[in-house]
């Protein structure tokens, strides 16, 4: 506060108190100038009003001083300065390049908006026509797309039905495999059944026994020509055997790392195992000249004489015997056993665990005989002892029956059956069921014969819908797949009528009820079959409560 005086009248004074607000903020600098004799600065003097303060919004701001453009005026004048002119007196202006501009007809807004409405009219006409034919040949673009892989599919399935029939016969015609051979026993089982009825129907007495002895002396030459076959293709699968076995003691040992890659790594036993598959090919492959057989002969002779034993011993002495039969000129057809009896015992002499550490985890046969005795069988038709795995087992048996020689030999003697198509049918069964990831056990335990009599017995060889019999085309496939697969919740169906079929929801609104009515009879016809099965007898009572709570 401060006291001032101020005249009041004629020389009279009165003491004021005047109040001053001292500014809580620094005068800004606005420039001034400097007197340059006196040294004296002016500076430019700023309003005393109090800025405005900006509302507090409750958060903290930051602002950053702007620099405001620099404008200026500059005055524009074109190089060409124009002028207009009109006629006056005294000067002609020439109008020859002038345009008439008359003014149109006036229109309301109401006119305006209505011809803009027709103007969208005419654009929506146009462009739905467009739209239309658009849609009509995206139609018939999807058409035509539909038709060309419908043809596809097709085409596709008639090759793989002629790739199917071509491979068939293939097998009939060159047989490998035991299911070559099956199915080469069940078509001489059908021509001899065609041939017996025709000649029951169409001969009588001495013709009718004199044409059954011509078909039964055809039929045994048929025999043995099949049985001269299999030797051979058991010789070559044997030979196939021997190489994939030794294929595998050579093999490197094997690991899969963190980041995905595969490592090898060559063990002394792998490399020893090598060596010695090196030398058996060699031994075993024909028609090499002289000398290339004489220093097979000799690497073989100092690679068994490493371990003394008797076996080494006898593998020597061939070896000498066959070089000094070589010197002498001998024939090479007459060297044939000899050769053979080398690859014999070189062959032994590889699977025994003393000279070839690696082959001891891949034979079938244990070096301990007391294990062997805890785990082997009598078959009572062969009368052989062997393991577990050589007994097909049924579902349907209580005891070990015979082994799978015996059982093969009775079918080409007998039935004459073969479980190719079966085979496949339940291989695809299993693999469906394992992509459900559901824990299904009942078609594990189903086999060969079991399938085969729920596929003849029970759904006559042909499709539920359809009625096809072609049986490469026919699947098994859950009735209800919401439940595991079971003899009474499956149905025999094609590949295509399969696939739709497990798209559905909803059985009852799906198909009409007399086929299901069908379809729950044969499921009836497959628990009363099954039942009798003691494995299947838990899953059928544990299927029964389910249908019942449901």
């Amino acid at each position: 506060y401060f006291g001032t005086s101020i005249l009041t009248g004629s020389n009279s004074f009165e003491e004021v108190v005047v109040k001053v607000e001292r500014p809580t903020y620094n005068k800004p600098f606005l420039g001034g100038f400097r007197n340059v004799s006196t040294g004296v600065e002016f500076h430019n003097a700023g309003s005393q009003t109090k800025p405005k303060k900006r509302p507090d919004k409750g958060i903290q701001l930051f602002s950053r001083a702007t620099q405001t453009a620099v404008e200026k005026n500059m005055q524009q004048q074109t190089r060409n300065t124009t002028s207009t002119q009109m006629t006056k007196t005294g000067l002609y202006v020439s109008n020859m390049t002038d345009k008439l501009i008359t003014p149109g007809k006036y229109f309301t807004a109401e006119e305006y908006h209505k011809r803009r409405v027709e103007a969208v009219i005419v654009i929506q006409k146009y462009f739905r026509r467009w739209h239309a034919a658009y849609l009509v040949q995206n139609l018939k673009e999807q058409r035509r797309l539909k038709l060309a892989r419908e043809a596809q599919e097709e085409l596709q399935k008639k090759w793989e039905k002629e790739e199917k029939l071509r491979r068939e016969y293939e097998k009939k015609l060159n047989p490998k495999t035991r299911e070559d051979f099956e199915l080469l026993y069940h078509d001489l089982e059908l021509w001899m059944q065609e041939e017996t009825e025709r000649i029951n129907r169409t001969l009588t007495g001495a013709k009718r026994k004199a044409a059954l002895y011509a078909l039964l002396e055809e039929e045994t030459e048929l025999i043995a020509c099949i049985g001269m076959h299999k030797l051979s293709a058991n010789l070559e699968n044997q030979q196939k055997a021997i190489l994939h076995f030794l294929g595998k003691c050579a093999q490197p040992r094997r690991w899969k790392a963190f980041d995905g890659k595969i490592t090898e790594m060559d063990t002394q036993n792998s490399l020893r195992g090598k060596e010695l598959l090196e030398i058996y090919r060699s031994i075993n492959t024909k028609d090499i000249p002289k000398d290339e057989r004489i220093s097979v002969l000799l690497t073989l002779k100092w690679t068994v004489k490493e371990h003394e034993c008797k076996l080494t011993e006898e593998i020597v002495a061939l070896i000498d015997r066959e070089i000094d039969l070589m010197s002498r000129e001998v024939k090479e057809c007459n060297l044939e056993g000899l050769r053979k009896r080398i690859c014999t015992l070189f062959l032994q002499y590889i699977k025994t665990p003393e000279f070839n550490p690696q082959v001891a985890g891949l034979i079938k046969v244990p070096q301990d005989p007391l294990t062997l005795y805890k785990n082997v069988y009598f078959c009572h038709s062969c009368e052989k002892y062997l393991a577990p795995s050589e007994f097909p087992i049924p579902a349907s048996s209580y005891t070990i029956g015979r082994c799978r020689s015996c059982y093969q030999l009775d079918n080409e003697a007998r039935k004459r059956e073969t479980y190719f198509k079966y085979r496949l049918i339940l291989e695809d069964l299993r693999k469906s069921e394992v992509d459900y990831q559901d824990d299904s056990k009942i078609v594990f335990l189903v086999q060969l014969p079991d399938m085969q009599y729920l596929i003849e017995n029970i759904w006559n060889c042909q499709s539920a819908l359809s009625a096809c019999s072609d049986l490469y085309e026919l699947v098994m496939v859950r009735w209800d797949k919401q439940h595991e697969w079971s003899p009474w919740n499956t149905i025999l169906l094609t590949k295509e009528e399969a696939d739709s079929h497990l798209k559905l929801c909803n059985l009852q609104k799906t198909y009409e009820a007399p086929f299901i009515y069908r379809i729950e009879q044969k499921h009836i016809r497959a628990k009363n079959y099954f039942a009798r099965i003691p494995a299947m007898a838990s899953f059928l009572h544990r299927s029964n409560n389910q249908s019942n709570a449901n």
